[in-house]
């Protein structure tokens, strides 16, 4: 590991500026770049602690606000820790606002962001690195589907809806994807039941997509996240060994 450096940042995009994370090992050096999508709670730092533990281990992260057109982060008012009771009322909030992320808008912010990270000097030349959490592993999909061109390795952990009978349903792209790709599925999660584990998998087998996935035992949606009462520690690190397994084999 080595020591890493983050700052804010603004991004521009087609719809305004994206208020962001950036993070880098602090060597003078390019590494390979990643693209880290937060969950559905936001940019928050929770989020920033994560980009900094990628950024020690050797790669340049941007943290988009994914919600950028509601505001800058936060977006929403967040306890400190939330728990299970905080849910309800924050996803009455949260639940609109990220039904406006259709795929064209993904897409276009997907862009504006690899335009950035490919502009900086900290970023290595070469595809990237996509990981996503929750509401961002959808949007990680998305992303290698759109850009395929662009990104070597795509990771999703607890994603929701990844694979549904939507006619945008994200699985839908697996045809357009090169990148590796990875989903660590949390246990008995209500928002990726089995049945759409199995239809993700299954579309990217018929694709032709070199991809793996995992369901991680007694793991709930949310497992990665410190700050929330979803957290499990042995699954969290567990995440972290085969992610950045993932980026050192394809970037």
């Amino acid at each position: 590991m080595t020591a890493a450096r983050g700052t804010p940042v603004d991004v521009p995009t087609q719809d305004g500026s994206a208020d962001a994370y950036f993070a880098y090992p602090d060597d003078g050096a390019a590494h390979p770049a990643v693209l880290l999508y937060m969950d559905a709670f936001g940019l928050r730092p929770q989020l920033r602690a994560m980009a900094d533990r990628l950024a020690g281990a050797g790669y340049t992260v941007l943290v988009p606000n994914v919600f950028h057109r509601h505001g800058r982060a936060p977006v929403f008012a967040l306890p400190e820790f939330i728990s299970d009771a905080d849910r309800p009322a924050l996803f009455e909030q949260i639940v609109p606002v990220a039904g406006a992320l259709t795929g064209d808008v993904v897409a276009r912010d997907a862009a504006a962001y690899l335009d950035w990270l490919a502009a900086r000097p900290e970023a290595a030349d070469g595809p990237v690195g996509v990981s996503g959490y929750c509401l961002g592993a959808r949007l990680a999909l998305l992303t290698a589907g759109t850009h395929p061109e662009r990104v070597a390795a795509a990771a999703g952990f607890h994603g929701a809806g990844l694979a549904t009978d939507a006619p945008d349903s994200p699985h839908l792209l697996a045809d357009r994807i090169t990148a590796e790709v990875y989903f660590g599925h949390a246990d008995q999660d209500p928002s990726m039941p089995s049945e759409q584990i199995e239809r993700l998998d299954k579309a990217l087998t018929e694709a032709g997509v070199r991809h793996h996935s995992d369901v991680y035992a007694g793991a709930a949606h949310g497992y990665t996240m410190a700050d929330t009462d979803r957290f499990d520690a042995e699954a969290a690190e567990l995440h972290w060994t085969v992610l950045l397994d993932l980026f050192r084999r394809t970037l």
